[in-house]
This record gives C-alpha cells, sequence and structure tokens, in this order.
C-alpha cells in the first residue's frame, strides 16, 4: 500500500520549527532570535510566530537574557527514557488547548495495519466526543477522519480498504456507492478540510484535515453539534492552521 502524501501548510510549518529547534538545540547557552534566523534563513515575522509557537508548546523558552534555550518539553521528547509517555502528554496538552481555540472536540487518527485506529482526543462538558454508535473502523465511508485517511492511500489501498470493509448506509446523508466515494476522493485537495455532514450520525457534524508524518496516513479531526454547523468550516481552517504543533510531536 502506497501513501500520497502531498506537503501541506502545517507540514512545512512544522519542518521549519524543527530547524528552529536545531539551531536553539546546538547552543546551550541561549540563541539571539537574529541568529536563528541567520542559521535557517526565516523572515523575522515568520519566525516570530513560530517561536511564540514553540514557547507555548514548551520546546523553547525565552531566559532572562531575551536569548532562546531548550524547554523542558524538548528535553522530555529528546530522551529515549519515557518517550511514548512524554509524547502521549505532550499532543494532549496540544490537543486540549485545539479544543479550546476551535471551540470543539478534537482528535488525532491513524492508518494502521489496514485500520482506522483513533490514537488520542480531547474534549469537555461544551465540547462532547462523537458517540460511536458504529465501530468506527468499519466506517470509514461516513466519517470525516475515515475519508481523510482513505484519501492519503493509493487507489489500490482505497479499493482494498472498501472491499473489507461494506459501506452500510447509517444515515440518509451516508454515502453507499464505492464508485461515487472512490470519485470524491480522487477530486479531494489535500489542502482542504474532508467534511461529514451527518453521514455518520445525525446530530453530528465533522471535519478531518491530513497529518503529513512519515509513512503512516494519519488525520488531526474535529466534530460539532449539528447546531454548531455553521462553524464548520471556520473551525476546519483553524484546526489546519494549528496543526502544525501535534506534526511536531510526531517528528521529534
Amino acid at each position: 500500500m502506497a501513501l500520497q502524501h502531498e506537503p501541506t501548510a502545517p507540514y512545512h510549518s512544522a519542518q521549519d520549527a524543527l530547524r528552529v529547534l536545531e539551531t536553539v538545540a546546538r547552543r546551550s547557552t541561549g540563541v539571539t532570535d537574529t541568529e536563528i534566523a541567520r542559521h535557517t534563513g526565516l523572515g523575522t515575522e515568520r519566525l516570530t510566530t513560530l517561536l511564540r509557537m514553540l514557547r507555548r508548546e514548551g520546546y523553547v523558552e525565552q531566559i532572562a537574557d531575551g536569548t532562546y534555550a531548550t524547554g523542558a518539553a524538548l528535553t522530555r521528547l529528546s530522551s529515549a527514557q519515557g518517550r511514548d509517555r512524554a509524547l502521549r502528554e505532550q499532543l494532549q496538552g496540544t490537543l486540549d488547548r485545539l479544543r479550546d481555540s476551535v471551540g470543539a472536540a478534537v482528535y488525532i487518527s491513524r492508518y494502521v495495519d489496514g485500520e482506522i485506529s483513533i490514537d488520542q482526543y480531547a474534549d469537555g462538558p461544551a465540547t462532547p466526543k462523537v458517540n460511536e454508535w458504529v465501530d468506527f473502523r468499519s466506517c470509514a465511508h461516513a466519517t470525516a477522519i475515515g475519508k481523510s485517511l482513505l484519501g492519503q492511500l493509493d487507489h489500490n489501498g482505497r479499493r482494498d480498504h472498501l472491499h473489507r470493509h461494506k459501506m452500510a448506509r447509517l444515515t440518509s446523508r451516508t454515502i453507499t456507492s464505492d464508485r461515487l466515494l472512490l470519485s470524491r476522493l480522487e477530486s479531494q485537495p489535500p489542502t482542504v478540510p474532508v467534511l461529514d455532514l451527518q453521514e455518520y450520525a445525525v446530530g453530528t457534524v465533522c471535519a478531518a484535515v491530513p497529518l503529513t508524518a512519515g509513512a503512516t496516513a494519519g488525520c488531526l479531526a474535529l466534530s460539532l453539534p449539528v447546531e454548531h454547523a455553521h462553524r464548520l468550516r471556520r473551525a476546519a481552517d483553524a484546526l489546519n492552521r494549528n496543526a502544525a504543533p501535534v506534526l511536531l510531536s510526531l517528528a521529534i
């Protein structure tokens, strides 16, 4: 199974952030933003945005003289001991902040060994997660997460998945024609969020954006009650703009 990765804006942001972190990590006594700009070739505005994100996520810290040094989060993730736990905790903090900023439950999902896996999520009283009334693994055709992950596979990978998981009608809006679904996946631009407008569950709308990280298809998704459907596209765009910290954590 081949992946069809077309790098998105968050991917490029994460790559730029990695270059900043490498520059900071090389100088144990601290490095100025001017020196970082010189070493990375990043413009002032771009660098300022990245440093703000890296400080918020705990990857760098600004010390008393105004220079930047390695932050606690980077130290934890760079350590071989306890890295898995550190990564889960780092991602959970990022998801919690995303949930609050977009006003929706948010999810990280990956396509592992031919199946959908929802790895982590952040919800709350005002941002309830989707009620999984039918196993997500069998509903790729009806969910934003599933369609985003299938969209990152090649044509044979998509057909194989749909052959193993029959396309059941879950609501009146569910696509049950593999020809129609494959056609839509083919024409879906990777930079545009995939939507689920009550296709999986009546009363819920969802959106997902790809996480281009290594050889595994992944995505970041959100869900909203249908009465908030008017916010879906704006929230999805915000999710896409703020996906870089998640990619960065997975890349370190």
